[in-house]
């Protein structure tokens, strides 16, 4: 069993933390761990995730899985790496990015939509497949990429993924969810975070 599948196997879920400020990382990292969530993404398209990503990495138990999304280049997958991140996802489906984080011991997952797009990251090297962005393709075609699809790759839908819905994703299919907005927001508190998360979990 890969990491990535020990840790779904923990929690299906991914909390996509955009925005996410240095000075909130380590106390808004230990509320989710304390939660339940097992795998946390910091996307490189905001200011300072970098720093964040580092102070994540360094406070959280190493059964906790720590990276960045929106990773497009292979700088970017050795940016990540260098300050302790572990997990790299993308919007797309890079080959150069997937081979580099492969050789980097850092777990892929990059974002798919197409069976063509899925087969050829899988061929690259992926440890799992990030659907994307799943609420503009449905169940029904999560479903159908599943009947065709390796077992062995986790499937993650990503994209419109809620704190209600997400049990939906699963039942369709996917081994995992990531919750982005409905989760976390730039402006949030620690106490906003606490009092959502003990609304759900």
């Amino acid at each position: 069993m890969s990491k990535l599948q020990a840790s779904i196997s923990s929690s299906p879920l991914i909390a996509i933390l955009r925005g996410l400020s240095p000075k909130s990382a380590e106390g808004i990292g230990k509320a989710l761990y304390q939660s339940g969530f097992r795998m946390i993404e910091v996307p490189l398209n905001r200011e300072y995730a970098l720093e964040s990503i580092e102070i994540l990495a360094h406070h959280l138990p190493e059964d906790c899985i720590v990276g960045a999304g929106t990773v497009l280049t292979t700088d970017d997958v050795e940016a990540v790496k260098a300050v302790g991140g572990q997990l790299i996802v993308s919007p797309n489906a890079n080959p150069k990015v997937i081979s580099r984080t492969r050789e980097l011991s850092m777990i892929s997952l990059p974002g798919i939509a197409t069976p063509t797009e899925a087969f050829n990251a899988i061929e690259a090297g992926a440890h799992g497949l990030k659907i994307f962005p799943a609420s503009s393709y449905g169940f029904d075609h999560l479903k159908a990429l599943t009947t065709v699809l390796p077992q062995n790759i986790p499937l993650v839908a990503v994209g419109g993924i809620t704190l209600n819905n997400y049990p939906q994703w699963l039942s369709a299919g996917a081994q995992a969810a990531g919750i982005g907005g409905d989760l976390f927001k730039a402006d949030d508190s620690l106490s906003d975070i606490k009092q959502r998360l003990s609304a759900h979990f």
